[in-house]
């Protein structure tokens, strides 16, 4: 069986495919919603030879079922946002160094080393309740930052435009993270022209807002930022690594995490490069869950592996799959 630390070293796609053919066999042995899924499917183990043979669990079992590969007593417990009443995703997690290698190992890939940064965080939905995997990431990455400005701002906002206006005029390094109604606030109230700073956006209006695409999203905020590029965090509550953009819209994953799509009419069938489908996702970071994931996000991924969000389903359920009833 695989290390779960050695995901992080995988450095070929022949690689990858070894690795993740390893994790299926053994979460087919040791996760019994999986398998049972998979059996519901008449999946045999032993004719999945590549992985575009694995079967991908949906999201949707995160919120009914207990998610986990074995037996090991879980760390902590990664929840969702829900509105009242309704079920929320729960993502067991027994070993957190896990999580905790991925997002740091990715980090550094994508933009060096977090010690290089002050890291201001602006995620006052995420603060607000217990249990996001994101505010676990960001708080690290704060404290890993060891500047002394770092740090979260949930309503102060004049304090924040203060102190990110005399950083970056200084030439700090900055990483401004923050959910996209907040830094849509922030800029509806104060006007920037940064020459130092990312701005990375996490997703989601959280029911603050209207949602609007991408496009309409990132030109405000590069306006009222003064920037030439939105970076954005693509992750979720049910994966343990992130994916990245640069500010073009198209994510880049690390080695251990690859995008493929599924047609959205069809859900066992895979879509073709280049091709809208709704978003699989392979995190083997997930190794003590679920690392094959479909998700209620629609996307296209291109040539080289990058892939582009474009939306989610209408509706709650993935389309053509009657085996919910687990």
């Amino acid at each position: 069986m695989v290390n779960a630390h050695d995901v992080f070293t995988i450095s070929s796609p022949s690689e990858f495919q070894s690795v993740a053919l390893d994790v299926f066999h053994h979460q087919f042995l040791h996760n019994h919603v999986y398998r049972k899924f998979c059996k519901l499917l008449k999946t045999d183990p032993e004719t999945i030879n590549k992985i575009e043979d694995i079967p991908f669990l949906p999201i949707e079992f995160f919120k009914t079922k207990k998610i986990v590969s074995g037996d090991l007593k879980e760390d902590l417990i990664f929840t969702s946002s829900g509105t009242t009443g309704s079920h929320v995703s729960k993502h067991y997690v027994n070993d957190i160094t896990i999580y905790e290698k991925s997002y740091k190992t990715a980090f550094e890939y994508f933009y060096g080393s977090i010690s290089d940064y002050c890291v201001l965080a602006l995620l006052p939905s995420y603060l607000e309740r217990e249990g996001s995997s994101l505010i676990y990431m960001v708080d690290d990455l704060i404290k890993e930052s060891r500047h002394a400005d770092s740090g979260f701002y949930l309503k102060n906002t004049s304090q924040l435009k203060d102190k990110l206006i005399a950083l970056d005029s200084d030439g700090t390094k900055i990483l401004l993270i923050g959910v996209s109604f907040a830094l849509l606030d922030l800029v509806e109230k104060h006007q920037f022209q940064l020459k130092n700073t990312i701005v990375m956006e996490t997703g989601g209006m959280k029911g603050r807002r209207k949602e609007m695409v991408r496009e309409e999203l990132h030109d405000i905020l590069k306006k009222g930022f003064g920037v030439s590029g939105i970076h954005s965090e693509y992750g979720m509550t049910e994966l343990l690594s992130q994916a990245y953009s640069h500010g073009n819209g198209l994510f880049r994953t690390p080695s251990w995490m690859k995008i493929l799509t599924r047609d959205t009419e069809d859900p066992l069938t895979l879509q073709d490069i280049g091709k809208t489908g709704g978003i699989n996702i392979i995190d083997l970071a997930n190794i003590n869950s679920c690392a094959f994931i479909a998700t209620q996000d629609l996307g296209k991924v291109c040539d080289n592996g990058n892939f582009e969000v474009l939306g989610r389903f209408d509706n709650s359920d993935i389309r053509g799959c009657n085996l919910m009833v687990l």
